[in-house]
């Protein structure tokens, strides 16, 4: 590692501390200068660090820029290893990971931006990722599943990131189906599963998990289309450290993606579902219909019944609650 980034890793380990400039120098073996050189890139960076003459450095426990650094402390000791790089902007986190899923990248690496400039949703749609406020990260699996339970993953994905929310906050996320997460009847996180399969053998080769969550981004800051759809996790909180959120994330994820095809998951997902037993409308064949959204099948499939009386089970595409 660089000089920054070890003293990063430091700072990172004793936040609201100080460590003099001294006790850096010996331990990385490098001069005060390069310390000072270093800790001015990283306040340049927007990590808060104070500076005390005589005393040394602190990093602030409010300090909440998304690092490498900072989401290791957090991972469990089995997946601490996984390569991870953060970037301050990029254009979308899945599509650096699927370039870098061909170039095979391993299991458990994991892309982080702190802004994404053209964030992309199901169908192509745009996802709104402004910096400083969010998380926006995609995740390398290679999940030993044939092609026809790779809907499983997205599924398992959405459980993650709610159980991950619940554990840190008061709040109780529900599940749309399929892949976005409401709180207070707003979206604050999709999710975007891609694969790549190899259809000789008919399993997948690797699948990237794209998670994008709104954290503390306030509602004037969204678009105005979006204000009444939109929401984050806190709305006045501005003390929470995503690093910790990531963390929890990344470490449920790579656990989960072990055991896939118990479907252990299913339960949750079905209880936290905001649509089961709702009057529904669905989009097929490029129409809306009405229908009723009767249970989740083990695949995560929905089950309906049309106006007309049909069973159906949908596994994919866009549903939305009926107004009364």
């Amino acid at each position: 590692m660089s000089v920054k980034k070890n003293i990063l890793h430091i700072l990172e380990s004793n936040k609201g501390k100080t460590v003099s400039g001294q006790e850096l120098a010996d331990m990385l073996e490098v001069s005060r200068t390069a310390v000072w050189k270093a800790i001015n890139s990283l306040k340049v960076e927007g990590y808060s660090i104070e500076s005390t003459p005589n005393k040394g450095y602190s990093l602030a426990e409010s300090s909440d820029v998304l690092s490498a650094e900072g989401i290791r402390l957090y991972l469990n000791e089995e997946f601490k290893s996984i390569p991870i790089t953060v970037h301050k902007t990029i254009g979308s986190t899945n599509t650096e990971a699927k370039i870098l899923a061909v170039q095979n990248a391993q299991h458990g690496t994991t892309i982080i931006s702190e802004e994404q400039t053209k964030g992309r949703g199901r169908f192509g749609r745009d996802f709104f990722s402004p910096s400083d406020s969010g998380i926006y990260m995609s995740i390398i699996l290679k999940p030993e599943l044939n092609i026809e339970n790779s809907v499983l993953i997205t599924s398992a994905a959405a459980v993650v990131v709610c159980n991950a929310i619940e554990k840190f906050t008061s709040v109780s996320p529900k599940i749309k189906w399929v892949n976005d997460i409401f709180i207070d009847n707003k979206k604050i996180c999709g999710i975007l599963t891609e694969a790549v399969t190899n259809f000789e053998s008919g399993m997948l080769d690797c699948v990237v998990v794209g998670i994008g969550i709104n954290v503390k981004t306030k509602n004037e800051d969204f678009p105005m289309e979006l204000q009444n759809k939109a929401g984050s996790i806190f709305i006045d909180d501005d003390s929470f450290i995503r690093n910790q959120l990531t963390a929890e994330i990344i470490n449920n994820v790579l656990k989960i993606s072990k055991k896939l095809e118990n479907k252990d998951f299913m339960p949750a997902y079905k209880q936290r579902s905001m649509i089961l037993r709702e009057n529904i409308l669905y989009k097929k064949n490029n129409n809306w219909h009405e229908g009723y959204a009767s249970d989740i099948d083990d695949y995560g499939g929905l089950i309906v019944f049309t106006a007309d009386g049909q069973k159906i089970t949908l596994n994919s595409g866009e549903v939305s609650i009926k107004k009364k």
